[in-house]
């Protein structure tokens, strides 16, 4: 019977250690969740109709300059 109670003994503070434990990971997980400056997930970024006309023109440029390429290369 006195081993039992050292088993349990035993367990009663592996319990306590690994309770520590998981705190000292709770935490941390925290601080490193809020590090990252938050959730950016379904955010998006306003653009302004002249941004988008300057990008919208910039891609026109880039498929013109590919649409060249390929008729110089038949």
């Amino acid at each position: 019977m006195a081993n039992l109670n050292k088993v349990v003994t035993s367990l009663r503070s592996e319990y306590a250690r690994l309770q520590k434990e998981m705190e000292r990971v709770g935490k941390a997980l925290n601080a490193l969740g809020s590090a990252g400056g938050g959730n950016r997930l379904g955010t998006r970024r306003n653009l302004s109709k002249d941004a988008r006309r300057r990008i919208a023109e910039a891609q026109r440029l880039r498929w013109a300059k590919v649409r060249k390429a390929k008729l110089a290369k038949s």
